[in-house]
């Protein structure tokens, strides 16, 4: 996976002393410190200790469409209340890393605090899920504990490694949140073939996930505010497309915009609600293809494959369709990969009508990259919209449609499913996915006239003092 890594270009020693630079856009870089004195390594070390922290925790969410037919013929809870445990977890973790991100930029809980708090509550709710009969305390112990704790080290983890690489952002957020995904394929394909021993494998990986917070989340640390590598002239990243590749699709923001402003603009909300609707897609697709394979007669083996499949893809695919985002520019590639997502719900039912486990293994893993690689791009077109003064409150507001994709994709749809079943949910998000995919078209830069990109480059921004 080494191509889909941000390159280390702090990996050179420094021994001047930071000092602060401002480029053409008013935008703030603290130079002169190599990674190496502040840490000890390399600045790839943060990387993939936050890499690695993610794919501890990722079956929490991703293997739990897996484990569903267990649980709810083994613990008589029927497939929707079952079900109702990812929503409510979902809800819970996309939630709770709206403060925990404010705790860990603000300074009030180190990265390593954060994660070790986190991993701990993730390996609770693990092994709740492997022993706790009681619908309650799964509640308690997966959906709230649980959910917490995954939010915990998905803000702490996120944050860190974004900071160590600002001139990699895009790709370097799908990097680590990739992990939160493709972590989960080994205990997909355990829970797939060992279908009587799902408490075993909880408790496997739940002891996994603990050992790895404490020794990868130990590791993590933060770099001093605007830190910038000491070796990659900022002022020229700034402007020159042989050092900056999202130049010149990718254009910074106008001015700094405070949540009032952004929501006032129309493009914050836009963003949210299509946030919102690509989650519960997403989100659809990784609780119901498994019980939708069984429903369409594949086997579990085709519901298993597909199943780790689209976790592999979903976590593989972010960091690559960022970096596509940078060089062919954001919007384009977010529209492209909503589109991929809509059409293969589509395609899942046709194979499924078909009987081709071969072609709805295929689906999944294309539904997979569109359901993952939107997270990454979405979260820097906020920093590009509406600039960094107010960047943790917008990106709060726009991660907030998670909790309600969350509720509506999986909880909301597992009590449909009971009443009409899959096809028209799978089709009806095929085409809601579609949809989604054209309105991008409407989401439009605040403050940025209708002008070529070239006489654009040199606009300061306005407001950018401190």
């Amino acid at each position: 996976m080494n191509h889909v890594m941000p390159p280390d270009r702090g990996s050179a020693a420094g021994t001047a002393k930071p000092r602060d630079v401002r480029d053409v856009y008013g935008r703030r870089y603290r130079i002169g410190e190599d990674a190496r004195e502040l840490t000890g390594h390399s600045r790839r070390w943060q990387l993939w200790a936050a890499w690695a922290c993610m794919v501890a925790i990722s079956p929490l969410q991703y293997s739990f469409g897996t484990a569903a037919l267990g649980l709810e013929s083994d613990r008589g809870w029927g497939a929707a209340r079952t079900l109702w445990l990812l929503a409510v977890f979902v809800a819970c973790q996309a939630l709770v890393a709206i403060p925990a991100a404010w705790v860990h930029r603000s300074r009030r809980a180190t990265s390593t605090q954060l994660v070790v708090v986190g991993g701990v509550l993730a390996a609770i709710g693990l092994t709740t899920l492997a022993h706790a009969d009681s619908y309650l305390a799964v509640v308690v112990g997966y959906a709230l504990l649980g959910g917490t704790g995954a939010g915990l080290v998905y803000a702490a983890c996120i944050t860190t490694a974004a900071r160590w690489f600002p001139d990699r952002r895009t790709a370097t957020i799908g990097f680590v949140t990739g992990g939160f995904a493709v972590g989960a394929v080994p205990s997909i394909a355990l829970l797939t073939i060992f279908q009587s021993s799902q408490r075993i494998v909880f408790d496997l990986t739940a002891l996994i996930a603990l050992l790895v917070v404490l020794v990868a989340g130990g590791l993590l640390k933060d770099p001093p505010r605007h830190w910038w590598p000491a070796d990659l002239d900022a002022q020229a990243w700034a402007i020159d497309r042989t050092l900056n590749r999202s130049i010149p699709h990718n254009l910074p923001a106008v001015r700094h915009y405070r949540p009032g402003e952004a929501m006032r603009t129309g493009a914050l909300p836009l963003m949210w609600l299509m946030l919102a609707i690509s989650t519960a897609l997403s989100l659809f697709g990784i609780a119901f293809v498994v019980s939708y394979a069984l429903t369409a007669e594949l086997g579990v083996a085709v519901g298993g494959f597909a199943a780790g499949m689209l976790a592999a893809v979903n976590g593989l695919g972010r960091s690559f369709a960022g970096n596509l985002s940078d060089r062919f520019g954001r919007r384009r590639v977010l529209a492209a990969v909503l589109m991929v997502e809509g059409f293969t719900h589509v395609g899942l039912v046709v194979a499924g009508e078909a009987g081709a486990g071969w072609a709805f293994v295929v689906c999944a893993m294309f539904a997979g990259l569109g359901g993952g690689a939107f997270y990454a791009i979405m979260a820097n077109l906020v920093l590009e919209f509406f600039g960094e003064h107010s960047l943790l409150q917008n990106q709060a507001i726009l991660y907030s449609a998670k909790a309600v994709g969350g509720l509506v994709g999986i909880g909301v749809a597992a009590s449909l499913v009971a009443v009409i079943g899959y096809r028209p949910l799978f089709l009806g998000a095929g085409l809601l996915g579609v949809l989604t995919a054209l309105s991008v078209r409407l989401l439009k830069q605040p403050g940025r006239p209708a002008l070529p990109v070239r006489p654009q480059l040199g606009t300061p921004v306005a407001g950018s003092s401190e």
